[in-house]
């Protein structure tokens, strides 16, 4: 996928992978930003409950509007069926990498930030009777300001 454009989004680089997909760094080149492009895995795009819970969490997250949330810019299909969700893209590291990068771990303060900050994000989606299912480290994002961004 590196070096492909899919619609309008070049795919430079590979971020991550788990149960529900494959994120990828990519250029917008319309608007000329950054993206993650969450594909879902191509044996999973081919219908049945898989898509429908893919196009579901892309619904779901674009009603969300909190500064620990990931925005949803669009969800789409490649030519070849295979569905995505492009969205915020986010410099830092994720939560997982924070923890794993320091012998002694989180200091206390910053652990209960970032905790707070991670309840209000995940508070805000239960208000919209969202419920996030893979909450883990690797899918939270420590961005350069020290803001949790939920994934």
């Amino acid at each position: 996928m590196i070096g492909k454009t899919i619609s309008h989004y070049k795919i430079l680089e590979k971020l991550g992978e788990g149960g529900m997909g494959v994120v990828y760094k990519a250029e917008d080149t319309k608007l000329d930003r950054f993206v993650a492009l969450k594909f879902l895995p191509q044996h999973l795009s081919t219908g049945g409950d898989a898509k429908k819970r893919f196009i579901h969490e892309a619904k779901a997250a674009s009603a969300l509007d909190h500064p620990n949330i990931c925005t949803i810019y669009e969800i789409d299909e490649t030519e070849d069926g295979q569905m995505f969700i492009a969205m915020a893209y986010y410099e830092g590291e994720t939560l997982k990498e924070k923890i794993e990068s320091r012998r002694e771990g989180l200091a206390i303060d910053e652990a209960v930030n970032l905790t707070m900050q991670i309840g209000q994000g995940l508070l805000r989606a239960n208000a919209k009777d969202i419920v996030h299912r893979d909450i883990k480290p690797a899918n939270i994002m420590i961005t350069l300001r020290n803001e949790s961004e939920d994934s």
